[in-house]
């Protein structure tokens, strides 16, 4: 594919009816990257329509059949990792070691749903003599896969792989800021042989072509990853055509270290996942809980191995952690580190930008530490989404579970013990959809995502989500009571 930058549409390459374009910025040097199609409503419309045409053909998909080019997917993905890995520490700045294990783990979440999905089955319902009943798993329809921009071809095999298994067909939106991306699993996607239109991709932005996505008509499910107040919008959107909704929204994740933890153990654990990917993880810690007999001890081998993370260029295989995404979205990090100091927090570590190249172009932001943070400090209120440590003390066994739970979100939280049955009693009185005690892992056997509060909706990996992108269709015949 050469020329001009072309979205996938009813299995063809086609150009944005506007013929505009974007650019799509590199964040560690601030220069241009190229550009993509900027779709329009008119362009949406077009591919909504294919993957209507589609759906027919690909529901009627053997499931055998369906898995078997997921699984064909996954090979491709595979023999890409290199220039998609490349592609991603370009236009994400996350560093090559991450990038490539990124594209990989996306492999085998495609790998897993394929194989899973040929497990997926209805049930019977007992009756009466004479009368067969059963529930039976059936495709949504036409599914709107709106992706973000924080692990970007991860998250777009997270939402397409179960689609497309359980005999749906798709209009994906890849975010503006990674459209690259998007179009580099298009062309993935594109050497699949599927019916034309069954998997669909648009680039543009949520304001226009995401809203009318939400909204239109003929889709008849929406997934989205992102922020709290952009879910809100498209439930807003999609009210008018009661369509389905499967969201994972934002998170104030608090992880609690008891008196007895291994703090070392901890401090390994919770700075790996700190800074990787520069802190834009959903499932990232949003407020450190440090029991006082530990805290200060926490606190220093904290901030020591915080020194000890290496930024820089993406590209070099010295760096453990790159740039933000945007501009944007560093100036947002700014905001609520320095509301911290100005509420009382103490700064320990970082909390300004780099000034010496080359890291003074480019949307870096050094990992930070603040210390003594409370409960009511904006800091402690907002999602940060950023290489920012909150850590906040506390005394009170049974206040803990209160300022955890002293949040308008439930996506997840963590706790670190060695007394597994004082775990297992918190973990029953945490709100939250996952709770990880002495580690911070997912695999796509695990359920993932949001229905706490307002950090989303339904769940996405494994069985329970495959599950979201069907209907249970309840059959009953009447089959004669026999002799």
């Amino acid at each position: 594919m050469t020329g001009e930058p072309r979205m996938w549409i009813g299995g063809e390459w086609v150009g944005a009816g506007s013929g505009k374009t974007l650019t799509v910025v590199n964040p560690s040097t601030e220069e241009a990257l190229g550009g993509v199609p900027l779709a329009g409503e008119a362009d949406v419309d077009r591919a909504v329509a294919a993957a209507c045409r589609a759906f027919p053909a690909w529901s009627r998909t053997p499931q055998a059949e369906r898995s078997r080019k997921l699984m064909q997917f996954a090979v491709r993905i595979r023999e890409q990792a290199d220039e998609i890995a490349r592609l991603e520490c370009l236009e994400h700045g996350t560093p090559l070691a991450d990038a490539k294990h990124i594209v990989m783990w996306a492999a085998e979440i495609v790998e897993y749903t394929a194989s899973a999905a040929r497990a997926l089955m209805g049930s019977h319902v007992p009756t009466r003599p004479g009368v067969v009943a059963y529930l039976q798993r059936v495709p949504v329809g036409v599914c709107a896969l709106i992706t973000p921009w924080n692990v970007p071809f991860i998250m777009m095999a997270v939402k397409l792989a179960p689609a497309l298994a359980t005999g749906n067909t798709c209009v994906m939106k890849p975010p503006s800021i990674n459209s690259l991306t998007g179009l580099a699993f298009a062309r993935l996607v594109a050497e699949l042989d599927l019916p034309p239109g069954t998997v669909n991709v648009v680039t543009g932005p949520g304001s226009s072509i995401g809203h009318r996505l939400a909204s239109h008509p003929d889709v008849d499910l929406v997934g989205f990853t992102g922020s709290t107040e952009t879910g809100r919008s498209i439930m807003a959107a999609a009210s008018s055509t009661i369509k389905k909704l499967v969201m994972e929204l934002g998170g104030k994740n608090p992880f609690i270290l008891l008196e007895d933890a291994d703090v070392d153990e901890a401090v390994r654990v919770l700075v790996g996942r700190q800074y990787n990917n520069s802190g834009q993880h959903c499932s990232g810690v949003g407020r450190y809980y440090v029991h006082e007999r530990v805290y200060d001890e926490f606190l220093e081998k904290f901030v020591a191995a915080s020194s000890a993370v290496v930024v820089g260029d993406p590209l070099d295989p010295r760096t453990t952690m790159g740039p933000v995404v945007s501009a944007e979205h560093r100036a947002h990090i700014e905001r609520l580190v320095e509301s911290a100091i100005a509420e009382g927090a103490r700064l320990v570590l970082g909390g300004r930008r780099p000034t010496q190249p080359p890291l003074d172009r480019g949307y870096y932001v050094m990992p930070t530490v603040i210390a003594d943070v409370t409960q009511q400090m904006t800091i402690a209120r907002e999602e940060v989404f950023g290489p920012v440590a909150c850590i906040m003390k506390f005394r009170d066994h049974d206040d803990i579970v209160a300022m955890a739970n002293d949040t308008r979100y439930g996506l997840c939280a963590g706790f670190f013990t060695r007394d597994v049955s004082r775990a297992l009693r918190l973990a029953g009185e945490i709100r939250t959809g996952s709770v990880f005690v002495n580690t911070h892992m997912l695999t796509p056997e695990m359920p993932w995502g949001g229905g706490v509060k307002q950090s989303g909706l339904g769940k996405e990996g494994s069985i329970a989500g495959m599950e979201e992108f069907t209907e249970l269709k309840l059959v009953c015949i009447e089959v004669g009571a026999g002799q």
